[in-house]
């Protein structure tokens, strides 16, 4: 079910973005038609009010202008990239910080419930604490009874199992880093190809027809590469993340294999 929220919120999102973006590329035709109709006279006394105008336009506005003009099929494509990329990292960081259990409290509390109450004290422990290492812990001790190597060999083999949580949904970033300067490049291909067609079509080397073909396709690649970077940094703080529970829970598992063969032996 909650796959199925999130899934909705993010079509939510991406449909509330592509109509935003529609309804900003149609006031921005309805200005450029009014100025088309405005007589040269008044444009030449307000250039100066303009210019002063145009260097306080805030940094949305920017954003928003450049993703209007790089067309709203290939960056509503690297936005969907971003939007979905983000939500994984969201989803992953608060797993990891839920996952996250200082191990030196927990083999306390283990010890003292072994020394007080036996395995089965500990186990209520193990079941009473969040976290992958409490889990390895608990499938531990429930082996307890077949000796300190099953144990060994429990702590092992559940430790990877946990492993592989941790690092679900890393692939999926990736994916998103990959396509998103991609999508960027296939943009400015395809936004070169549309400059030399109006070439073609007009029979002259026109700057203007260059340089807004230029432009367009270049803006596809700057919003590309901007998406691979933002969600790069998040993939490596959740690789640094996942790297320090793993080795915090192969710290405590070494640790619990001792205290358990301690514990036997007495």
């Amino acid at each position: 079910m909650k796959k199925i929220f999130a899934l909705l919120a993010v079509a939510g999102l991406m449909a509330f973005t592509a109509q935003y973006a529609f309804a900003q590329t149609e006031e921005v035709a309805a200005e450029e038609a009014t100025e088309v109709e405005a007589p040269a006279v008044e444009e030449v006394a307000a250039a100066p009010a303009v210019e002063e105008v145009a260097e306080e336009v805030p940094v949305f506005q920017a954003i928003k202008t450049k993703f209007i003009e790089g067309g709203a099929g290939f960056m509503a494509t690297v936005i969907a990239c971003l939007i979905l990329g983000l939500a994984i990292c969201i989803e992953r960081i608060i797993y990891l910080n839920l996952a996250s259990t200082n191990t030196e409290k927990l083999l306390e509390k283990v010890e003292a419930a072994l020394k007080e109450g036996g395995v089965e004290a500990a186990k209520d422990v193990c079941r009473d604490t969040r976290g992958p290492v409490a889990s390895i812990f608990y499938q531990g001790l429930l082996r307890m009874d077949q000796g300190v190597d099953q144990v060994e060999k429990a702590v092992v083999s559940y430790g990877s199992v946990q492993m592989g949580q941790l690092e679900s949904g890393l692939s999926w970033i990736t994916l998103f880093i990959g396509i998103a300067p991609m999508l960027g490049f296939m943009g400015t291909v395809i936004g070169m190809i549309q400059a030399f067609d109006n070439i073609q079509a007009a029979g002259d080397i026109s700057p203007t027809l260059v340089a807004g073909g230029m432009k367009v396709a270049l803006i596809t690649t700057v919003g590309g590469l901007i998406v691979a970077i933002i969600l790069q940094l998040f993939y490596n703080y959740l690789i640094s993340k996942v790297d320090t529970i793993v080795n915090s829970m192969e710290d405590a598992s070494i640790s619990l294999v001792d205290m358990l063969v301690k514990f036997q032996n007495k």
